[in-house]
């Protein structure tokens, strides 16, 4: 593995080598770190910047700490795993792949995710989200696990605001607060548990080393768009 300081110019270093593995060192705010990566592993030490991973598209970018704002913005493949937590609008636009966060999420996560033929966007939170998670979600899976909030919300206002297609899985037996009118909110069953939560959560635990059974253990309910409500009809469901 090679390591570059970001100080020493070390992110320029690192683009000079494509698909290998590297750890980025010495980051405190940059702007950009794994734009557009196709391949290769990233390990990121320190605190990035806002667009961390934005457009990734198959690379693999780990964490060991906090992400700002508009991480995995439009992310086309690939993982982005936070160690930590992940501020606003994490996973604006986002086509494919996957974007594991084991700490918390801020405002307007999963913002207008989206699937297309073979691809499917997977969004995995460990904590709480903030306000307007999933807001006109157009497709793929939000799975919200509120690790360490047991009996409170996990949860802002108006999750699932305006979605027409897609699925946000909660681990809670909480109701969301403010939730639409145009959703449906249901109760999981065992079998969809089983096959469809468990392959990604136990995906999710694997990549931080903790136990799975602690992460899906307990309740899950589903928010998902009402089809019979008119305005979904605007949009081609995926």
């Amino acid at each position: 593995m090679k390591v570059f300081d970001i100080r020493n110019n070390g992110l320029e270093e690192m683009r000079k080598c494509s698909g290998e593995e590297i750890t980025l060192t010495g980051c405190l705010g940059e702007r950009y770190i794994g734009c557009g990566m196709k391949d290769g592993i990233l390990h990121v030490e320190g605190t990035p910047g806002n667009a961390l991973a934005s457009y990734l598209d198959g690379g693999t970018v780990y964490v060991d700490g906090n992400a700002q704002d508009a991480a995995a913005d439009t992310m086309n493949a690939g993982l982005l795993a936070v160690k930590g937590s992940a501020g606003d609008a994490l996973a604006y636009g986002m086509r494919g792949g996957r974007v594991y966060v084991l700490g918390d999420a801020g405002y307007r996560a999963g913002v207008h995710m989206k699937a297309y033929e073979e691809h499917r966007s997977i969004l995995v939170i460990g904590g709480r989200a903030g306000s307007f998670l999933g807001e006109y979600l157009a497709g793929g899976i939000i799975i919200v696990l509120g690790m360490g909030y047991e009996g409170r919300s996990i949860t802002g206002y108006f999750c699932g605001n305006g979605m027409y297609a897609g699925t946000i899985y909660l681990r809670t037996e909480t109701e969301p607060l403010n939730l639409s009118d145009k959703l449906i909110r249901r109760s999981v069953g065992e079998k969809e548990k089983e096959d469809i939560l468990r392959p990604i959560i136990t995906d999710f635990a694997s990549v931080f080393s903790i136990p799975a059974e602690q992460c899906i253990e307990g309740s899950f309910i589903a928010i998902e768009a009402d089809k019979s409500k008119s305005y979904s009809q605007l949009y081609a469901a995926v």
